[in-house]
């Protein structure tokens, strides 16, 4: 079974609700957003975001130029019907991060929770960031989150990496600033907790 595969299956048989990532409200990712002072046409893409309800907070506080990028269809389709007619003007983009063509110098804010952590071969992580280089503003900023050293070692079935702040940071590189770090206790809808950890970057100009 392909990557695609895996998740078109987990998105087809589950609610959204009922994964483990499920945020009501992805409150900090949301914090971070607001606290670089984006604008209602800030350009901000959110990878992986599928099912996630970050897009229904980003447009209820006014930015109306989001794109949600995910590997299953069905997992935006998830969102899209949820959102209704607000949904209408978000960009809604079905691929892999590591070959899906970006448009060059767009993004201003790059958002990734749940990720970057399934990337555990070294060529993958470089064309994930490669893609950052690409297609986010130079100057724009850069969000990842990911598990924390004492994360879960598996999510899904699959492998992940996890890292601590200085780790995670490392995989972009010395160039990208590191503006802030921070850890987050994520509840499971079954109670147990999974430690994340965020970074947030200043791609180079």
């Amino acid at each position: 079974m392909s990557e695609q595969e895996h998740w078109e299956k987990v998105y087809q048989t589950k609610s959204a609700e009922a994964l483990s990532w499920f945020q009501e409200h992805a409150t900090r990712s949301l914090e971070i957003i607001r606290s670089i002072g984006a604008k209602p046409d800030s350009r901000i893409i959110d990878v992986g975001g599928g099912a996630s309800t970050l897009v229904d907070d980003l447009l209820d506080h006014g930015f109306d130029h989001v794109s949600v990028l995910d590997l299953s269809a069905s997992a935006l389709e998830v969102a899209r019907q949820r959102l209704g007619p607000k949904g209408e003007i978000v960009d809604w983009l079905a691929g892999d991060i590591r070959q899906v063509k970006l448009p060059a110098q767009t993004y201003d804010i790059w958002h990734d929770r749940a990720v970057f952590h399934f990337l555990t071969d070294p060529a993958d992580r470089l064309a994930y960031v490669e893609q950052v280089m690409g297609s986010v503003k130079p100057g724009g900023h850069v969000i990842v989150a990911t598990f924390a050293p004492d994360g879960p070692d598996q999510c899904s079935g699959l492998p992940v990496a996890r890292y601590d702040h200085a780790q995670l940071h490392g995989e972009f590189g010395p160039a990208f600033e590191l503006l802030e770090h921070a850890n987050e206790a994520h509840k499971t809808p079954w109670g147990s907790v999974q430690h994340f950890v965020y970074c947030h970057c200043v791609k180079p100009h």
